[in-house]
């Protein structure tokens, strides 16, 4: 697991099996992205949206793992595209 910039632990991706069954409403792979910010945080989609934590860049949407990272993406979208 990895810290996020809330130091709250978040899950890799990588650690999710991808033949793990979606038991008692876990999320599965296609619920979740990477905060683009900090790299290896796992984001889950709904929830981020809900708390208003992503944005739309040229029709791509970014979800953000805690309140901090969307205002450092404002600051500088390419970068953390390209990154």
């Amino acid at each position: 697991m990895n810290d996020s910039c809330c130091s709250i632990p978040a899950p890799s991706l990588a650690a999710m099996p991808d033949h793990a069954p979606n038991l008692l409403g876990q999320d599965t792979p296609e619920d979740l992205a990477e905060c683009p910010v900090m790299k290896g945080s796992t984001v889950v989609k709904s929830k981020a949206e809900a708390a208003g934590l992503y944005r739309d860049v040229d029709g791509v949407r970014y979800w953000f793992c805690c309140a901090g990272c969307g205002p450092k993406f404002d600051a500088d979208p390419a970068a953390y595209i390209a990154a």
